[in-house]
């Protein structure tokens, strides 16, 4: 059966969701979580997406992004999952195939989302308050991107691309 297309807009903001294969709990280890974490920083060091905002949970990851003028949604989500799949080195797959995204429709959505993120540890019981849990964005461990003016702006490299703290 093939998979469906996603429905991406040039320069547009994404709120993505993705699971482990079976659901495994693989990010319950610190080892496993802090190498996911550090390939979604360096490839947004590369320049490849503008980074608003994620959690990396035991066995699903969020993230807030605007894919960079050169690279797709998808081309973005291969980046973080194949780059942490090859690193981890399990002997079977890390990643369900495929991922669900959402467009940011506006400040306000982007808020929503931020705040579901930055809640989702709490709602686990992997922390028992926001900024706690050491593999998110509201952790305040890394710069992260604001967003650009609204969804469907122009994207990394066509932007200045202003940072703030998670």
């Amino acid at each position: 059966m093939a998979r469906p297309k996603h429905r991406t807009a040039p320069g547009a903001t994404y709120f993505v969701t993705t699971n482990t294969s079976e659901r495994r709990a693989v990010f319950h280890k610190p080892e496993a979580a802090a190498t996911l974490e550090r390939k979604i920083i360096e490839y947004r060091d590369r320049g490849s997406y503008l980074l608003h905002a994620y959690v990396v949970m035991p066995d699903h990851l969020h993230v807030i992004l605007t894919p960079g003028a050169t690279t797709s949604l998808e081309k973005a989500m291969q980046l973080i999952k194949g780059g942490s799949s090859h690193e981890i080195g399990l002997k079977f797959p890390v990643w369900q195939a495929g991922f669900s995204e959402h467009q940011i429709r506006d400040r306000e959505d982007l808020e929503s989302h931020v705040r579901y993120i930055d809640a989702n540890p709490v709602k686990a019981c992997v922390a028992s308050r926001v900024g706690e849990y050491p593999y998110c964005s509201a952790s305040a461990k890394f710069e992260l991107h604001a967003w650009p003016v609204a969804s469907g702006a122009k994207a990394p490299g066509d932007v200045a691309t202003e940072v703030r703290r998670g």
